[in-house]
């Protein structure tokens, strides 16, 4: 596993030099520090730094992923030197965490390392895919077009990401608001007119009394029910976390009502977009599939990707294992099977992945419109429920008043 060291040397002027690599071993350092022409004097490996979660966030995000690959491709294309382009994007990268990472990979070309071994040892940064494509663009001297095109890739991405993120944060605020409220009424509302009832005597009407019994729950056993979600939280994040529960999960996800089409349709763009990059970067097909599974988001699509990389190893079409895997529309499975027939199955994936795009789009307003009314209407109901309870007895006595 990879470590980050803290280095100290010298170089041939006798000049002492210090700095941060991140490499396997102690051994490695001192032979990367060696093609510099840096004698080590010391190497230590950097304590980890714990995170309380305040300030801003310091990971590397895919805009900033974006931007960084986009700004790369055009400096190439101008005709920079590789690590001149490294050296300015370092300088102007915003965050601390992403310049160190970019200054090292700048170090690690420097001391004769390819571009994409030195991104190889960033791997939470920089995906298998990533550096799988720079590694085609080396080999076949286009990495101006490649790290355009991972740009594009990254762009689209990150956009498909946001839709998805707001689909599902509107619902998510709603719930949240109406749970708020609810909770302010049980513990604020609904006690007055508990004592405002105990006054009066007689007996209160069924809804009123629970009601009132789930208020004074509420109340006093608020950390039951605080300790039952937790558990709910944990329980499934764990469950979530074997290759079991994830498969169940992701299956049930899948056949949701609206919600289950974005993911789906999200899934479907992410796959088709990924491999259709690969394949016109030169990545082989097979290597491609892999990629692709691994970064479909879901296991029942990376299920049905891996079986078409089986498949297609005993010299199968991509389109068949697809068709038979149920996953994939048809029309997804007809443009991959032309695309192969007329050798442009790079064309074919991106023209699906665009389509699936805005289809994304349609399901996210589309979701957007149907949660919209049904969260009002629950919100409405529950506080609406609450309303009435606490007035029935109130009713009643004006009832038994006008019948006297």
């Amino acid at each position: 596993m990879a470590t980050t060291y803290v280095w100290k040397g010298k170089t041939a002027a006798g000049e002492t030099v210090t700095g941060e690599m991140v490499a396997n071993s102690k051994a490695e350092v001192i032979v990367n520090l060696r093609k510099r022409r840096v004698s080590l004097t010391s190497a230590k490996e950097k304590p980890r730094s714990v995170s309380l979660g305040f300030g801003t966030k310091k990971g590397v995000s895919t805009k900033d992923l974006a931007v960084f690959t986009r700004q790369f491709a055009t400096m190439i294309n101008s005709g920079l030197p590789l690590v001149q382009c490294l050296d300015i994007l370092s300088k102007q990268a915003e965050k601390d965490a992403f310049r160190k990472i970019i200054t090292q990979i700048m170090r690690d070309v420097e001391a004769g390392s390819t571009l994409a071994d030195a991104l190889a040892r960033h791997p939470k940064v920089f995906s298998e895919l990533y550096v799988n494509m720079v590694e085609a663009g080396e080999a076949g001297g286009v990495l101006d077009v490649i790290l355009g095109r991972l740009a594009t890739y990254l762009e689209k991405m990150n956009a498909l990401k946001r839709k998805i993120k707001a689909a599902m944060t509107y619902p998510a605020v709603i719930f949240a608001v109406t749970i708020a409220a609810s909770a302010f009424m049980l513990i604020f509302i609904i006690p007055t007119f508990a004592k405002l009832y105990a006054d009066f005597g007689g007996e209160l009407p069924g809804l009123t009394r629970f009601v009132m019994n789930l208020s004074v729950f509420v109340r006093t056993r608020w950390y039951l029910i605080l300790g039952a979600l937790l558990a709910v939280y944990l329980g499934l994040r764990r469950y979530y976390g074997t290759r079991e529960g994830k498969a169940t999960i992701d299956r049930l996800l899948l056949k949701l009502p609206i919600v289950g089409q974005v993911l789906l349709k999200a899934s479907i763009a992410r796959f088709t977009r990924t491999l259709g990059t690969l394949v016109s970067s030169g990545v082989p097909i097979l290597e491609g599939l892999e990629i692709t599974a691994n970064a479909a988001g879901n296991v029942v699509v990376k299920k049905a990707v891996m079986k078409t990389r089986a498949s297609i190893s005993t010299g199968q079409t991509i389109a068949g294992p697809l068709r038979e895997s149920e996953v994939f529309p048809p029309m997804v499975v007809q443009m991959i099977s032309v695309g192969e027939e007329t050798g442009a199955l790079d064309e074919m994936l991106s023209k699906v992945a665009d389509f699936y795009d805005e289809e994304v789009d349609s399901a996210v307003e589309s979701l957007a419109s149907v949660i919209e009314p049904l969260m009002i209407v629950l919100m409405g109901g529950i506080v609406g429920v609450m309303l009435v309870s606490m007035y029935l007895p109130i009713f009643k006595l004006v009832t038994v008043i006008v019948e006297k």
